[in-house]
């Protein structure tokens, strides 16, 4: 009998604890300035995938190739480090261009922006993932990663329009704009970021075009909103500080 009731109550217990750790996953809710309805919808505005048997695969197929053949150089070590884009990582990984470090204890208002517009830069690409469900060049022609711990979890999401690179010039379009005198350097970071996702092997270069066209639609959308206005000041503010007496 005391072994039936210890069981019944680690059995309860089990139960949960795995319900519990369901509602933490399903209840993740990232800063954003805007709810992801009132990103624009790329479904209704961007074009479809290239086609198998059109020129433009052809091209996907060409530049999935140029991709592979740099894996083992400097350029593909740097894919590596572009495929986190968490704010801390994109921070990290834009200070230099940027000409000054950025982190949130460094540069907070920039932290908390950039925190932000990589929310919607990402909801700018989550409705065409969904309705496309573009099959990965990886998984496409059956073939291995640059990073190839990450392969597992990207297998059954869609390729088009590539996140990542969605993100990573969203961010640099608000960086630039926050920062006009490096503008050039960050917007070479920023495309460089998302060509980083055909040298990896996770997209084509048609998810990673058309991502740059989704980013700047999600951060058209932003310009309309009062938070995103304030954090913007606030954000060039920290940046005048940073650099006055340069």
């Amino acid at each position: 009998m005391k072994k039936n009731c210890l069981f019944i109550l680690l059995f309860s217990f089990l139960t949960l604890y795995v319900s519990a750790q369901e509602v933490v996953k399903q209840t993740v809710v990232y800063p954003s300035f805007v709810p992801r309805e009132a990103i624009p919808d790329g479904v209704q505005y961007l074009p479809t995938p290239p086609d198998t048997a059109s020129m433009n695969f052809f091209n996907d197929w060409v530049q999935y190739n140029w991709g592979k053949s740099i894996r083992q150089t400097d350029r593909g070590k740097q894919a590596v480090v572009d495929a986190e884009m968490d704010v801390d990582h994109m921070l990290a990984n834009f200070s230099t261009v940027f000409g000054m470090e950025m982190s949130e204890k460094a540069t907070p208002n920039i932290h908390y922006l950039i925190n932000r517009v990589i929310t919607a830069a990402v909801d700018a690409t989550k409705n065409a993932k969904k309705h496309y469900m573009r099959k990965r060049p990886f998984v496409q022609f059956h073939e291995g990663t640059l990073i190839p711990e990450e392969e597992e979890s990207h297998v059954h999401s869609g390729s088009y329009p590539s996140s990542h690179s969605s993100a990573g010039w969203a961010v640099a379009l608000v960086l630039a704009e926050i920062n006009p005198a490096h503008q050039e350097a960050i917007l070479k970071r920023g495309y460089e970021f998302g060509q980083s996702r055909v040298i990896a092997g996770y997209h084509y270069q048609s998810d990673v075009d058309i991502a740059r066209i989704a980013a700047s639609a999600a951060v058209a959308r932003l310009h309309a909103d009062e938070g995103f206005q304030k954090a913007v000041k606030a954000a060039r503010k920290e940046v005048k500080s940073a650099t006055a007496g340069r």
